[in-house]
């Protein structure tokens, strides 16, 4: 592709952001944001994609557990050893007291550690996982980190999904074909940015089109004149949001700027009642000789233009109706903390609820949160990461479940991703870089309380056992980004022939929708 970093067409693409404070003191802020129209294909109803993604490589090996005894005491081994064990306590067992002595370990109970958390959280798939070969298994049980509780019901509800053992991958690998390098495959394993890209994007750093961006430019048109809030970020500029036609309009959840549109529709600048207006007249004025200063004050007028929009529909009563994040507690320290996805979560809410108002059908967004690289001390860390998006989701959930008198659950499908996953083998208070990891999937339109893909063999190698899914300590992936992403496009509208452009490694895969979606 043409490099364009230094062209009039680049310099106009170039995106803004919008802050967004509490729902009601104060309307959506009003910073500097980019307007490119699409034109294509037209969606009716409304549906919204959004992508949580886990920066730093979740460990997803403690996020879903497989429980039966064969696969338990493989994990056991694995985990309950080094200066500070990972291992989480088996299902049923109580939370010891913090100086205590656990019944399961025998160690001396600390707060930050598995034993005071209580045992993993049973759940049941409707459709039952094979027995892996090699194993003593006769049947497959899981359970969640204790510390996704609240998200437990939404499972039993039907409106939560896990995906097994997801990954980048070229085209489906077997650990032979992996060892042998016999087999295509992704560029630059367990590097955090190329695999971050490859997740978003599809291809390693560097790549400028990420498939949620795509999936932005063929449903724009749909939303008429204000189709510069299809694809909407909430964590800055990222690769995922990206299109060929369609730029992300970047949100901030904080951001206090310098000029402010007040809920009653008052405009001050530092004070001033009038200032607002000739700073507008300043930043517009297209007089310029120059070609640059020109396309600035066009970009600027654009961008003030769809802030007054948006300040409009952040004023509606659907929209300050949308509650604040609970107060959120760190189950590590007790201590009062700023659940950040919760917060995000909760914007999208609100730019959810402002749709009708803007006339939108289709809108994608992302949201993030770091803190998952885990090499060390990953009982402080992963507890509370998995915490915060359980409550974050879950609040999300709930909110979605009255937008002005209107359940908006089977709109909206919510999704993870992440670098990849952990290590399976503990060094000593953390993992290291992966490979395949599970994900989850939540909204009213998932075919929920199941299991999707294949849930790897559990354990490394280790005298006659040989674990046909995992090389070293990474389980390498069943089910691709690519299958992932695409189940979700063709409940988005994305057609089939537009899904093999956007994935051309897709036709690699005889399962391309792996039937998570109604």
């Amino acid at each position: 592709m043409k490099d364009l970093r230094h062209t009039r067409r680049q310099f106009m693409a170039t995106t803004g952001a919008v802050g967004i404070a509490a729902p009601v003191a104060t309307a959506f802020g009003m910073q500097l944001a980019a307007f490119n129209s699409a034109t294509s294909q037209t969606a009716g109803g409304y549906k919204a994609l959004v992508c949580i993604f886990q920066l730093g490589g979740n460990d997803s090996n403690n996020t879903v557990l497989a429980s039966d005894t064969d696969s338990w005491n493989r994990y056991w081994a694995a985990r309950n050893t080094g200066s500070d064990p990972i291992a989480l306590m088996p299902v049923g067992t109580a939370a010891a007291a913090v100086g205590s002595t656990s019944s399961v370990t025998g160690r001396t109970v600390a707060a930050g550690t598995p034993e005071a958390w209580g045992g993993i959280l049973p759940f049941t798939p409707k459709t039952a996982q094979a027995i892996p070969a090699g194993t003593n298994a006769t049947t497959r049980t899981f359970g969640f980190h204790p510390m996704l509780a609240p998200l437990l019901p939404v499972y039993t509800a039907g409106r939560l999904a896990v995906i097994a053992n997801v990954g980048s991958l070229v085209e489906p690998v077997t650990k032979a074909q992996y060892q042998a390098r016999t087999k295509k495959l992704p560029a630059n394993l367990f590097s955090h940015n190329d695999q971050q890209a490859v997740w978003q994007a599809g291809l390693t750093e560097g790549v400028r089109t990420g498939w949620g961006g795509q999936f932005g430019d063929l449903m724009a048109s749909g939303n008429g004149a204000n189709s510069l809030y299809t694809a909407m970020s909430t964590a800055g500029n990222t690769v995922f949001l990206s299109g060929r036609t369609v730029v992300q309009y970047q949100v901030s959840t904080g951001a206090t700027p310098a000029v402010v549109v007040n809920a009653a529709g008052g405009t001050t600048l530092f004070g001033s009642n009038q200032g607002p207006a000739k700073m507008r007249e300043i930043i517009r004025d297209t007089g310029f000789v120059a070609n640059m200063g020109s396309d600035h004050a066009t970009i600027v007028g654009r961008s003030l233009d769809a802030s007054v929009t948006l300040n409009t529909a952040a004023t509606g009563a659907l929209v300050t109706a949308i509650p604040a994040p609970p107060v959120y507690r760190n189950p590590i320290t007790n201590n009062v903390e700023t659940n950040s996805l919760s917060v995000q979560l909760q914007t999208v809410a609100r730019m959810i609820a402002a749709a009708p108002a803007l006339g939108l059908r289709r809108q994608v967004f992302f949201v993030a949160v770091g803190g998952h690289d885990s090499h060390d001390f990953q009982n402080t860390a992963q507890p509370n990461n998995l915490s915060k998006l359980a409550n974050a989701m879950a609040t999300f959930d709930a909110t979605l479940a009255n937008i002005g008198g209107v359940d908006m659950r089977s709109s909206v499908t919510t999704f993870t991703g992440s670098d990849f996953s952990r290590t399976f083998n503990t060094n000593g208070d953390g993992t290291d870089h992966a490979w395949g990891g599970h994900h989850l999937v939540m909204g009213g339109a998932v075919n929920g309380g199941d299991m999707y893909g294949q849930f790897p063999t559990v354990g490394s190698d280790l005298g006659t056992f040989r674990n046909p899914d995992q090389s070293g300590n990474a389980h390498i992936p069943t089910t691709s980004v690519d299958q992932y992403a695409a189940t979700l496009g063709t409940w988005f509208g994305v057609s089939n022939t537009d899904l093999n452009v956007i994935f051309p490694n897709l036709k690699n895969f005889t399962n391309p929708n792996l039937g998570f979606m109604a």
